[in-house]
């Protein structure tokens, strides 16, 4: 595509919550866990105000403390069920698909990094017709719960060429800040997803409404 090398700016895509809008699952999943503890199920814009990395943390903030391992393991199996049971009645983010589509027409290069199951995100990217816009699709291939520094560090340095000072990752969550500062890129954080504006802002890296805008804001801060 001749998108490799350093003058470009290129794109790492967080998927849930960003590029998949899979809110009501979210939600609905992380209920169905918290059911699991006797816990109350919580609104979206609950979940948005209290969401943190690694989730451990956020359940112990509903809690009122750490899940035990066994606690741990019992919600994670609940919630990763009832995902896998109602992924399919969410779809892409409005716009996204043509985003996509633009930015790799405009002969500049993307990538894919989730913290969902690499098994499991590749069938769903491919049946969408989006895979081929990216230069990688990496999902996580370790335990649940953990911090996405490492694994973007992993996924850049496959990505041969690719510069992290002309990278900018957008995501919906801060962890994507965090881990976009651990490789010396830059982030934009998308309000639509699992966080609220307000803790999305204490990052400390623009916050923005919608795709397009985050696309045109990422040119900018790579440019």
């Amino acid at each position: 595509m001749g998108t490799h090398g350093n003058h470009r700016t290129h794109l790492v895509w967080d998927w849930n919550g960003t590029l998949f809008d899979d809110n009501v699952a979210v939600v609905g999943a992380t209920n169905a866990a918290f059911g699991e503890v006797g816990l109350e199920p919580i609104t979206l814009e609950q979940y948005r105000e209290m969401y943190c990395i690694p989730i451990p943390r956020f359940y112990e903030r509903l809690m009122g403390r750490m899940p035990t391992d066994a606690e741990w393991e019992r919600m994670d199996g609940i919630f990763h069920q009832y995902y896998t049971e109602q992924r399919g009645a969410c779809g892409l983010t409005e716009g996204a698909e043509e985003l996509l589509a633009q930015w790799r027409l405009a002969g500049r290069s993307q990538s894919l990094l989730s913290m969902y199951t690499h098994d499991d995100l590749v069938p769903v990217v491919r049946g969408y017709g989006i895979e081929s816009h990216f230069l990688r699709v990496d999902g996580r291939t370790g335990p649940s719960g953990g911090s996405k520094a490492r694994h973007m560090e992993r996924h850049l340095a496959a990505l041969d060429g690719i510069s992290p000072e002309r990278t900018v990752v957008i995501g919906d969550a801060v962890d994507d800040a965090v881990a976009a500062a651990h490789v010396g890129a830059r982030a934009v954080l998308y309000t639509g997803g699992s966080h609220s504006r307000t803790s999305l802002e204490a990052a400390g890296v623009p916050v923005v409404d919608s795709l397009a805008e985050a696309a045109r804001l990422a040119e900018e801060l790579a440019g």
